[in-house]
């Protein structure tokens, strides 16, 4: 449903329990009616499928919260502002298992866009330093894993960063791959 729409839903209800309590000295169902305004109040601010496919990751359904976000199909014409990034960020969480070189983008989209919490950057800032490290960027990748350890005040990342951090350390043997030769260089010498 388009933001616009709860706004104006939500003035109907309020101008409805106002003529409610005024014009028909109804005060109880006046105020029932002033106080249904606050959900498209609410809902305008906190979308339904954001906060269903939220519901959804806590219970670990990747499949159930990428078909809510699906549902919202033009994120400028249904989302606040300040819901943007959070739209991006569950999209490469949905995401990171089936398309990892999709994660990338969303996840620079959703910081760019801006993250309420801490731990939702550090996440987003934790998946970015995976997708460098992943592509030989050394250095970019440490440089994300400090900032993800940064942001990780409460710790729940440690260990995905400590394992990261130990990927980095670890000798990358791609550039021999492949060549056979390289492989069984002992053999001839």
């Amino acid at each position: 449903m388009n933001k616009n729409i709860k706004i104006a839903v939500a003035a109907l209800l309020i101008l409805l329990g106002l003529y409610m309590m005024i014009f028909t000295r109804n005060l109880g169902w006046g105020i029932v009616v002033f106080l249904l305004a606050a959900f498209p109040i609410v809902l305008y601010f906190k979308n339904e499928y954001i906060l269903l496919a939220f519901w959804q990751l806590r219970k670990q359904n990747m499949e159930k919260a990428a078909e809510w976000l699906t549902k919202i199909t033009d994120y400028k014409g249904q989302l606040h502002k300040t819901q943007y990034g959070y739209f991006h960020y569950l999209l490469g969480l949905t995401q990171a298992q089936d398309h990892p070189t999709k994660v990338e983008p969303l996840m620079k989209k959703a910081l760019e866009y801006g993250l309420n919490m801490k731990h939702d950057r550090a996440m987003a800032t934790l998946n970015l330093a995976a997708a460098a490290i992943s592509k030989g960027r050394k250095q970019e990748g440490q440089k994300l894993l400090d900032e993800a350890k940064r942001l990780d005040s409460a710790g729940m990342m440690t260990d995905q960063i400590k394992m990261m951090k130990d990927q980095l350390k670890m000798p990358t043997m791609q550039k021999h791959m492949h060549n056979p030769n390289m492989r069984n260089r002992g053999k001839f010498f």
